[in-house]
C-alpha cells in the first residue's frame, strides 16, 4: 500500500475503527434495554434529543464561521430534509430490526452496506468506474470480498475452535427466539439502503455547505424533531417516558455520546475527503467485533468459519483501502503538476505582453 499519512490517513482509520466498535457495542445495549422494556421510540427520542444539545455548544464552539455563513437556499434545505427523513426511516427500521432479532444479524445485514453504497455513488458519480485502472478493479473486487467474507462468517460455523465457556449475559426471551427473521431481514436491510443514501445525500449537502459540525447538528436536529411527535403518538403510556438508573438510563446516555456525537461526527467528518465507499467498507469490521466481544466477554465458541470469514473479509478491506489510498495520491499528484504548469504559463504570457 501507498504511504499513509498520519493526518489523512491514519487518524480516520483509526477514528471509523473506533466508530464501529462503538456501534457494535450500542446495538448491544440497545437490545438489553429492549430486552427491559425500552420501546424503541423512546430510546430514539432521547438518544437524539440529548445528541442535540450535546451538539449545539460543540458546533457553535468550533465551527462560528460556518454558523454565521450558513443560508438556507432551496437546493440545500430540500436536501436536508430529505437526509432527515431518511435518517429517521433508517434508525426506526434498524432498531425495529434489532429489537426483532439480535445484533450478530444487524452485524450480518450491515455487510451489506458497501455493496449499496458503491452502487449509488457510481449512479451519483462520486465513484470513478474505468475498468482499465488497477484502482477500480480493486474497489470491485474488494467490495465483493469482503463481503463474501463476512457472509460466510455468519452462514457457515465449521468445526468449533474455542468452545463455549459460559452463556450469554443477555437473557433472551421467548418472544425473541421466536422471532420471525425474514420481517427483521428485511428491516435490516432497508435500514443499510437508506444509510447509503444518506452517505450520498451528506456529500451533497457538504459540497454546498462544508461545515461538518454544523451539519452534524443540524442533521441530529431534523431527526429529533420528527421523532418526537411520531413517538409521542407510537407511545401514549407516560410510564414509558421515566428514565429510571440502570441499563435503559445507561444504553440513553451512551448513545447521545457516542452515537449522536462521536458516531455521527467521525462519519461526516471523514466522508468529504474519503468518500461514501471509505465510510461504509468498515461496516463489514462489525462482524469481527461482534464474534470477539461474543467470545471474550460472553463466552460463546469461536467456530472456524468465522476465522476464516474473518481473513476473506479483511483481504478485501486491505483491497479497498489499497485501492483508495492509490486514488488520492494520483489526484494529488495530478494537483501539483497543475500547480507546476501554472507559473509557467503565467511567466509565458507576460514575457508576450512585454514584447
Amino acid at each position: 500500500m501507498a504511504s499513509w499519512d498520519c493526518k489523512r490517513d491514519v487518524v480516520p482509520f483509526i477514528a471509523m475503527a473506533i466508530a464501529e466498535c462503538s456501534t457494535v457495542s450500542l446495538h448491544t445495549l440497545y437490545k438489553a434495554a429492549n430486552l427491559n422494556g425500552l420501546h424503541y421510540f423512546v430510546f430514539m427520542t432521547y438518544s437524539y434529543g440529548f445528541g442535540t444539545l450535546l451538539l449545539f455548544p460543540i458546533s457553535t464552539v468550533f465551527s462560528r464561521r460556518g454558523l454565521t455563513s450558513f443560508n438556507f437556499k432551496l437546493p440545500l434545505l430540500c436536501r436536508f430534509v430529505l437526509l432527515w427523513i431518511m435518517g429517521f426511516l433508517a434508525r426506526v427500521f434498524g432498531y425495529k430490526g434489532l429489537e426483532y432479532s439480535s445484533p450478530a444479524l444487524s452485524s450480518a445485514i450491515s455487510t451489506l452496506a458497501p455493496a449499496f453504497t458503491f452502487i449509488l455513488a457510481i449512479i451519483f458519480r462520486m465513484e470513478d468506474v474505468d475498468l482499465k485502472r488497477s484502482s477500480t478493479r480493486a474497489k470491485i473486487i474488494g467490495t465483493i470480498v469482503s463481503v463474501s467474507g463476512a457472509l460466510l462468517a455468519v452462514l457457515y460455523k465449521g468445526p468449533t475452535l474455542i468452545s463455549s465457556q459460559s452463556g450469554s449475559i443477555i437473557t433472551q426471551s421467548p418472544l425473541t427466539t421466536q422471532t420471525n427473521w425474514v420481517v427483521a431481514g428485511l428491516l435490516l436491510v432497508t435500514e443499510q439502503l437508506l444509510n447509503s443514501g444518506t452517505y450520498i445525500l451528506l456529500i451533497q449537502i457538504l459540497r454546498i455547505y462544508p461545515a461538518e459540525l454544523i451539519v452534524s447538528f443540524l442533521y441530529c436536529l431534523g431527526v429529533t424533531i420528527i421523532t418526537i411527535p411520531v413517538s409521542l403518538m407510537a407511545e401514549s403510556d407516560l410510564s414509558a417516558w421515566i428514565l429510571r438508573p440502570g441499563i435503559t438510563l445507561t444504553v440513553i446516555i451512551y448513545s447521545a455520546f457516542f452515537g449522536q456525537v462521536f458516531i455521527l461526527t467521525i462519519r461526516i467528518c471523514c466522508l468529504p475527503s474519503k468518500g461514501p465507499l471509505y465510510i461504509s467498507i468498515f461496516k463489514p469490521i462489525s462482524i469481527i467485533v461482534a464474534a470477539a466481544a461474543s467470545v471474550i466477554f460472553l463466552g460463546d465458541a469461536l467456530h472456524i468459519g468465522s476465522l476464516v470469514g474473518a481473513i476473506i473479509l479483511l483481504l478485501g478491506f486491505y483491497a479497498v483501502l489499497w485501492a483508495k489510498a492509490k486514488e488520492q495520491r494520483s489526484t494529488e499528484n495530478l494537483r501539483a503538476s497543475v500547480d507546476e504548469e501554472t507559473p509557467l504559463l503565467q511567466g509565458s504570457r507576460e514575457v508576450k505582453y512585454l514584447e
